[in-house]
């Protein structure tokens, strides 16, 4: 536990160790989400800079969320970044509007069976989709069809033949296996290097030692030059009733995620609690700073959000110093992030997406009686089956049908 003293000091590692941790993580989410790996880094910039100023959790750290991803992906395949642009600043709006009106609570109010299922159709949607990315394949249309076709990825990734299927594969293992393995090792100055770093590493030194035929991350020289603004023709979008739905759906779902990880965060530290409509507003702001640069949509992030908690971060500060510095490791070191493979990154989103199937909640949820569980059940297998919209309805649904039954 820490405590809410001020300065540079307690600020300057917490920071650092989050960048370091950011930077893989932020372009991973961005190539999930179907979008230059730049913009995600765009957005982990944003939330530093703007939410760590305005935030209502003071040490949450902001930024693209592998929950989001699924999402994100379906939009830009159908209305391109443009149309992306226009919902995260509409979604922007909502949360705003949602802070002001002080709806901070109701969010938190969601069942937690519809929160675990949705976190576990998220990550098996993740999951399924990056193990393609992980042997260098090109994911299928569906989630369900993402699923089904993991053995012929495993095949592709074993098969005969010197492949760049083969390479990719080799990469992806090997961060899997550095990033389980970092944690398990108690001995001193190793144990403290976050696992998502040593992963990355390990994965782009072995690729460039072996001059491995494979995809590396492609980032423009200028974070400036990633910056897409909205058009005036993209502005016709909103007049179209399935934009602001869409908008909605995503603003829904980000907020109570943001809303979940501050829960999270308040319980780690003993320093100043979330306000939570305030935490709400700070996300609507560095939504729409997002949306009018071209970057994903963000939420609050528990991964490094803890890191930023163990570190031993003190105040926001901790979560500005992260944004800047950031924004200077994009500005100058570019050619170092361009020298890690694209499997590398999709490993570790592979391995978020089997942490997300969270099983312990499935036993918790028992406690509560097997109606809890068939929520959870159906949340998730509609979201796999259909969409993540589809399915978070369907446990809302049924959550409110359990409680008129109760009553």
């Amino acid at each position: 536990m820490i405590n809410g003293n001020t300065g540079w000091r307690g600020n300057v590692v917490p920071a650092l160790v989050v960048v370091l941790i950011s930077v893989p993580l932020s372009m991973g989410i961005a190539i999930a989400s179907g979008v230059p790996p730049v913009l995600g880094l765009v957005t982990a910039i944003v939330g530093g800079l703007i939410i760590g100023a305005l935030a209502g959790s003071p040490i949450q750290i902001s930024g693209p969320s592998a929950g989001l991803a699924v999402m994100v992906l379906e939009i830009v395949n159908g209305r391109g970044l443009t149309g992306l642009a226009i919902i995260v600043i509409i979604m922007g709006v909502l949360q705003i509007a949602s802070g002001l009106l002080r709806l901070g609570q109701v969010f938190r109010a969601v069942s937690p069976a519809v929160i675990n299922g949705m976190l576990a159709g998220i990550g098996v949607l993740i999951l399924s989709t990056q193990f393609h990315v992980m042997v260098d394949d090109n994911p299928k249309a569906t989630g369900l069809e993402n699923l089904l076709t993991i053995p012929e990825a495993i095949y592709k990734g074993i098969g005969g033949g010197d492949t760049p299927h083969q390479w990719a594969a080799f990469i992806g293992v090997l961060t899997l296996a550095v990033l389980i393995g970092i944690p398990a090792i108690r001995w001193g100055p190793i144990s403290r290097i976050p696992a998502p770093v040593a992963a990355v590493v390990v994965a782009s030194f072995v690729a460039w030692v072996f001059n491995a035929p494979i995809q590396l991350v492609d980032l423009p020289d200028s974070v400036v030059s990633a910056f897409t603004y909205p058009s005036a023709e993209s502005l016709a979008l909103l007049s179209e009733p399935a934009v602001w739905g869409t908008a909605v759906a995503l603003a829904f779902v980000a907020s109570a995620e943001t809303l979940l990880c501050a829960t999270a965060v308040d319980q780690m530290w003993n320093g100043t609690k979330t306000r939570y409509n305030q935490e709400l507003i700070a996300q609507g702001i560095g939504n729409m700073a997002c949306g009018l640069l071209g970057g994903l949509p963000m939420t609050g992030v528990i991964v490094r959000s803890a890191a930023n908690v163990e570190a031993g971060a003190k105040t926001r500060l901790s979560t500005i110093l992260h944004g800047t510095w950031l924004l200077m490791f994009v500005s100058t070191l570019a050619f170092l992030l361009r020298t890690i493979p694209t499997a590398a990154l999709a490993a570790m989103l592979v391995y978020t997406g089997f942490k997300l199937v969270n099983i312990n909640a499935i036993r918790e949820l028992r406690k509560f009686g097997w109606g809890e569980v068939l929520i959870y059940v159906a949340t998730l297998g509609t979201i796999v089956c259909a969409d993540l919209l589809t399915g978070v309805l369907v446990g809302i649904g049924l959550s409110a049908g359990k409680l008129l039954y109760t009553f």
